[in-house]
C-alpha cells in the first residue's frame, strides 16, 4: 500500500504532507518554537522527495502499463514482430495465434483507451498479473474486405514475470467492448 502510493500516487503523497505542513506551520505560529519550524520545513522538504521517489520508482504495475502501450505503438506501426514480442517464449501456439491475427490486418491507430485494472496474483510463482483493458484501433482487411473500419476492443491478458524481472503475456483474449464475441474475436479462445 504505501509503496503504491509512493510510486504511482505522488500528487495524494503531497497533499497529505501539505496538510501536515499547514498544521505544523500554524503550531509555529501559535508557540513560536523553533522545534516546530524546524520540523515544518523538514515536513515541505519531503513534498519535492516523493514526486522523485516517484519518477524514478517503478512499480510491477508501472511495468506492465508500459509494456501496454509499447505494444500499442507498435501494432500500429504494423510492427508484427515488436508486436507479438511481449509473448513469453515459452508460448509458441500463442505466438502462432497473434501472429496468425495481426497478419490479416493493417492498423492507422492503435489506442489504449482505459487500463480497467491491473490485478497482481497474490502468492502466484512465478509473480502473476491479470489485466483487463479497452482499446481502439482503426484497421483495414489485408485482403480488401473492409478499409479504416474503427473498431473498439476489450482485452484481456494474464502476464507473467520472468527471472530477469521483465513480464511477458502468457494468455490473452479480446472480443467486443460488452465481452461478447464477434468477427475479430479469436476463434482458438
Amino acid at each position: 500500500m504505501i509503496k503504491t502510493l509512493l510510486a504511482e500516487q505522488p500528487l495524494v503523497v503531497s497533499l497529505m504532507l501539505a496538510v501536515f505542513v499547514g498544521a505544523c506551520f500554524y503550531g509555529w505560529l501559535q508557540t513560536g518554537k523553533r522545534s516546530v519550524g524546524l520540523a515544518t520545513l523538514a515536513i515541505a522538504a519531503l513534498i519535492p522527495l516523493a514526486w522523485v521517489i516517484a519518477a524514478y520508482w517503478q512499480t510491477e504495475r508501472e511495468q506492465i502499463r508500459d509494456l501496454i502501450y509499447s505494444t500499442a505503438d507498435a501494432i500500429e506501426a504494423n510492427d508484427i514482430d515488436a508486436a507479438i514480442h511481449v509473448i513469453g517464449n515459452q508460448q509458441p501456439e500463442l505466438i502462432a495465434r497473434a501472429r496468425a491475427e495481426l497478419a490479416n490486418y493493417e492498423f492507422t491507430q492503435a489506442d489504449v483507451n482505459k487500463i480497467r485494472h491491473i490485478v497482481m496474483i497474490q502468492d502466484s510463482l512465478p509473480p502473476q498479473a491479470e489485466v483487463e483493458l479497452s482499446t481502439t484501433v482503426t484497421v483495414s482487411a489485408r485482403k480488401g474486405q473492409f478499409s479504416n473500419l474503427r473498431v473498439l476492443r476489450r482485452l484481456s491478458l494474464r502476464f507473467e514475470q520472468q527471472p530477469d524481472g521483465s513480464w511477458v503475456v502468457v494468455d490473452y483474449d479480446h472480443g467486443d467492448i460488452l465481452s461478447n464475441r464477434d468477427a475479430f474475436s479469436p476463434t482458438g479462445s
